[in-house]
């Protein structure tokens, strides 16, 4: 079984967040899957059907730097999966624009987004990746908040930085596949959709919400909250 996981943390994103990216997951991925939220245990909230409620295990480390989302590597978490079952994180403020199916139809071990940092000397973006269950646990085992401090980073330490010191040799999602960072490298000059595109990030400062004039944001994303209240 695939296991398609965001995070909600804080008081950045708010669970329409959720609700949208859930949405545009299950009308363009054909394929069994279950829809995981990992938030803080104390969140007051609730979702649609469909929407499975996890806790994030070290709250602590759900900040800036993103680290909670190294605990799907962690083989304790695992246990409820298969080995070798594909284990995709997808950031909340990520727009769905296009069939999933053939992108999550890989067989490596781990892949990610590459090539759309600009500034960042870092080739991985951590706004999607997947794992398979069972691979790769030295990443969570080996972390610490030290550890991720001595790694090669840009302005900060940070999970896709640690993950390109712990799999330096990953699979690569870009906009080769139709998973493009927003204004990012890769990302033809204007606004227009690519018409290859099947996912879009917002990295940084960029939200979808700031481009709810975009005819492609207003279907693939605003309309969805509709979708999900109906």
């Amino acid at each position: 079984m695939l296991a398609v996981c965001c995070f909600l943390w804080g008081e950045k994103y708010s669970a329409a967040y959720v609700e949208r990216l859930a949405a545009g997951v299950r009308r363009n991925l054909k394929q069994p899957h279950r829809f995981l939220c990992m938030t803080e245990r104390y969140r007051n909230v609730s979702f649609s059907e469909g929407i499975e409620r996890h806790a994030i295990k070290r709250p602590e480390l759900a900040d800036r730097s993103c680290f909670c989302r190294l605990q799907l590597f962690d083989t304790g978490w695992q246990r409820n999966r298969e080995l070798g079952d594909r284990i995709v994180s997808i950031d909340l403020d990520n727009v769905i624009v296009g069939s999933l199916d053939a992108l999550l139809d890989r067989r490596e071990d781990f892949v990610i987004l590459q090539g759309v940092n600009s500034s960042n000397p870092c080739p991985y973006n951590c706004s999607m990746f997947m794992l398979r269950a069972g691979s790769n646990g030295h990443v969570w085992q080996e972390f610490s908040v030290e550890e991720a401090s001595k790694v090669p980073f840009d302005s900060f330490p940070d999970d896709q930085a640690w993950l390109a010191e712990m799999i330096p040799s990953a699979g690569a999602w870009g906009p080769q596949d139709g998973v493009y960072a927003f204004e990012k490298p890769g990302w033809p000059k204007g606004h227009d959709l690519p018409s290859n595109a099947r996912v879009v990030a917002f990295p940084g400062h960029r939200d979808p919400s700031k481009y709810t004039r975009l005819d492609w944001v207003r279907s693939n994303w605003i309309d969805l909250t509709q979708e999900t209240a109906a």
